[in-house]
């Protein structure tokens, strides 16, 4: 990958990480626990009350694994290891780091 290719995916790598430091603001905001006063509410939209709770903390799982994942791309590219296989060493498809910049293994190593 050359110096211009890098460069985008940085930046493409901040703004994601930006964005997903938003969302889990805004859920931290919001998610507080669900309480329904159990006289008033049917016990179907209680499930349903707990379900979406168990929904977001899953999102919120997933926000905070994908910010573990673009601070790693990010450190790579700062010490000049981005782009190479964890597994093999050898360079990762810029086609691939395009769709996923947070790659961390070629095409063969992952279908291994």
């Amino acid at each position: 990958m050359n110096e211009a290719e890098i460069k985008e995916i940085r930046q493409k790598l901040v703004r994601l990480r930006s964005e997903l430091e938003e969302l889990e603001q805004v859920s931290r905001e919001t998610g507080e626990t669900v309480e329904l006063d159990q006289t008033r509410v049917g016990r179907l939209s209680r499930m349903d009350a707990m379900q979406g709770q168990q929904m977001a903390l899953e999102a919120g799982r997933r926000r905070r694994d994908q910010l573990v994942k673009i601070e790693g791309a990010l450190h790579r590219i700062e010490t000049g290891g981005y782009g190479d296989c964890f597994v093999c060493g050898e360079e990762i498809d810029a086609r691939r780091l395009s769709v996923d910049p947070t790659s961390t293994r070629c095409m063969k190593c992952t279908e291994k």
